[in-house]
């Protein structure tokens, strides 16, 4: 590249308009944030430890014996070319060798649902598993509440996660907007990020929590209606294994997302709470205003 072609370059850049820094999210959401991307990490490694106990998923109250209701199975097993690992999905069987059922650790076979690189510890010990997935899943029930009575006060709640009918007409262009990697900087969440937001505290969250409790053997007694209402223990564990899976789905996207939109602006708006927005944005009122 050329020196008059570099100059050209950074005169487009600085005189590209810049939309005005706002004032976007609160300092408890903030938090809030973090605790639950560190409380997450924990609670799906050691999930997947306490998981290999007993890798299937099973439809009912109980596990089948003179039945099958099984719908999902990690293991391994011998064959004429020697141990294999193996996963099965509504009677399908697939071959996941040196991946789920069958994987290396140290140098030696390892037979295992989950690999020891996925879970906390990364050998097998299920008491430790479980105590760290308890502790890591009541700080996030404490984050949560902590969000929802916040975002109440500060309106966070009504403006950027409640749907509401304008948001449901929009929704449309917005998902295509998205699929052209085309994105507005906007005050408050667009049509696509509520949709997910919604979702995800309304739905996700509460289902992994209900989940996780109707397992627990003292909620059993405590409230026996509770496993009753997902269909069984046995139900309520499949339930709380796909709502884990739909969680890193939404991990993966809204990581993607924030690369794709501006990794800059998106984590700045997460640590110091402040946004740029696209150009024609109003500003925030004098009390909230950052110089450039």
């Amino acid at each position: 590249m050329t020196d008059q072609a570099i100059d050209r370059v950074e005169v487009e850049r600085e005189a590209k308009p810049k939309g005005p820094l706002i004032y976007r999210q609160a300092i408890l959401t903030r938090v809030t944030h973090w605790v639950w991307a560190i409380a997450m990490f924990f609670l799906l490694l050691s999930g997947l430890q306490i998981w290999n106990a007993h890798p299937a998923l099973y439809i009912g109250a109980q596990s089948g014996f003179e039945f099958n209701n099984e719908i999902l199975r990690i293991g391994a097993e011998n064959t004429d070319a020697g141990p294999r690992g193996f996963t099965t999905v509504f009677g399908q069987k697939f071959d996941t060798t040196g991946v789920l059922g069958m994987s290396e650790l140290r140098g030696n076979s390892n037979f295992v649902g989950f690999p020891g690189w996925a879970t906390i510890p990364s050998f097998r010990d299920l008491a430790t598993g479980r105590v760290v997935h308890f502790f890591f899943a009541w700080i996030l029930v404490g984050a949560l509440a902590i969000w929802l009575v916040s975002s109440l006060f500060n309106g966070h709640l009504w403006r950027d996660v409640i749907l509401k009918p304008r948001d449901f007409r929009e929704l449309p262009r917005d998902i295509w907007e998205h699929i052209r990697f085309r994105f507005h900087h906007r005050r408050t969440y667009s049509p696509l990020q509520k949709v997910a937001y919604f979702g995800v505290f309304f739905i996700l969250f509460p289902l992994i929590i209900l989940t996780g409790l109707a397992m627990s053997p003292t909620m059993n007694a405590g409230w026996p209606w509770l496993v009753e209402v997902f269909g069984g223990r046995q139900t309520a564990r499949t339930i709380h294994f796909i709502v884990m899976v739909l969680l890193v789905l939404f991990f993966v996207v809204h990581i993607a997302m924030v690369v794709l939109a501006g990794p800059i602006n998106e984590l700045r708006s997460m640590i110091t709470g402040y946004y740029r927005t696209s150009p024609g944005t109003e500003p925030d009122a004098p009390k909230k205003e950052k110089s450039k």
